[in-house]
Order: structure tokens, then sequence, then C-alpha cells
């Protein structure tokens, strides 16, 4: 079985650390879990790892948030995957900080990298993990909150989440991801 785990992000220092970067974090972290290092390839960042008689590639877009669709296209098509097999992670500021939420399939819920792959893979029907991370913003000042450093307060839980969101990955390659929406959404 294979599987393309797709953390969204910006590339450039100035996103590195952000909300909006979470998904490139997780998938940093899981890479250096199976001591595996990400290479440059065509429109994006990728490593293969094993696990459990699985190959799992990790994928960070070099497409700017709003266009990863164009990233996720190619390489679901380079590996020959259905979008049951595809995994996106992605911010969420709907849910609070510290909420993971797997679906199978859904709307964009006004977040431009999932409206974009939803656009260029002309559905919506594929797996994904929300990661919140929570909307304690003043008015008009969503983009900043969003493209902003995490807090202290929100570093020192970091750690957690992100280990959490690295065994929901791996569960959702072993135990299918029903089994895993029951176990990890909170």
């Amino acid at each position: 079985m294979k599987y393309l785990i797709v953390g969204l992000g910006n590339i450039g220092a100035e996103y590195k650390n952000t909300r909006h970067n979470i998904g490139f974090d997780i998938v940093d972290k899981m890479a250096e879990k199976y001591e595996s290092t990400f290479k440059t390839d065509k429109l994006g960042d990728v490593c293969d790892l094993k696990y459990k008689g699985r190959s799992i590639y990790l994928l960070k877009p070099s497409t700017y948030m709003n266009l990863s669709g164009k990233s996720v296209r190619y390489w679901k098509e380079k590996l020959k995957l259905s979008n049951k097999n595809i995994l996106v992670l992605v911010d969420d500021l709907a849910l609070p900080l510290g909420s993971l939420r797997m679906r199978k399939k859904g709307s964009d819920a006004g977040h431009n990298g999932l409206k974009n792959i939803n656009e260029l893979l002309g559905e919506n029907n594929y797996p994904r993990l929300r990661f919140g991370i929570g909307n304690e913003f003043k008015k008009g000042s969503q983009v900043s909150f969003v493209l902003g450093k995490w807090n202290d307060d929100e570093q020192n839980q970091l750690t957690e989440l992100i280990d959490k969101s690295i065994q929901s990955i791996e569960a959702y390659t072993t135990i299918g991801i029903d089994r895993t929406m029951n176990q990890f959404n909170s």
C-alpha cells in the first residue's frame, strides 16, 4: 500500500514556525522520527519512508499554500494513487488549539489551500486532517494571526500535538480512516 501525506504550508523563512505552516511542521517531524530526509523534486520537497509494510510519501508543496492543488495532483498521478490514499494536513481556525479532526472528505471551509486542491482534483473526496489553531485574534487581524508565529503558551503544547498528529497518520495508514477518526478526533 502507498500513501501520500501532504503537509500544507508556505515556502520561505518568513513562514517557518507559523500557524499556517503546521502541515509542514508535522511532516518534518514525521520524517525526523523515521530518519528520512526531504529531497527537492518537481513541485515540492518529498521524502519516503516505510511503516508497517506501507510506503509513505511525505510532501511539502513548493507552490505556496493557495496553489497546493498543482503539487497534489502531480504527485497523485505520479504515484498512481486513489484519493482515499491521500491525506492533506491543514490548519483550521474553526477548531481550538489542540483539536484534531480527520475527515474522509469535505468542503474547503474557506481554506484557500483546500479550495485549490478541490479545484484541481475536480472533487473534494480525499481525507484531510484539520489541526486546530484557534481564533484568538482581533477583528480584522485574521491574516496576521494565521501567518503569525506561535506564542509561548501555544509553543509549549505543539510537541505533544504534533506527536498526536503523527500517531493519527500512522493509524490512518494501518487501521483505516474510520477507526482512526473514532480514536483521534477531538
